[in-house]
């Protein structure tokens, strides 16, 4: 699976992209808990979106910070479910919020 970063959150990723190893059977909620683990510190077990949430919290409050205000598109589909399921090649895009009106 690969993650896409964009503007505030490739600037708190460190990284504009990012591949991830995701079990059968992985959620969205998944894929954001490994996020928060790739190199920032202790890879959290499968849970809740918030608890990767809060688990962000202890390892990259920055990249956690960001997380939460972000949408989320999973093959360039708006994923709004966190436990929507993901596949081996999904790309997920983490879009924080943009400026504009």
């Amino acid at each position: 699976m690969t993650v896409r970063y964009y503007a505030a959150a490739q600037a708190a990723a460190g990284v504009p992209e990012e591949a991830l190893e995701v079990p059968d059977g992985a959620r969205l909620a998944d894929a954001l808990e490994a996020v928060l683990g790739v190199g920032r510190g202790p890879t959290a077990h499968a849970g809740a979106a918030a608890g990767a949430l809060a688990t962000a919290q202890r390892t990259a409050p920055p990249l956690a910070e960001v997380l939460r205000r972000c949408s989320f598109l999973v093959n360039e589909i708006a994923a709004k479910d966190p436990s929507r399921p993901l596949a081996d090649g999904d790309v997920v895009d983490v879009l924080p919020p943009f400026a504009g009106g």
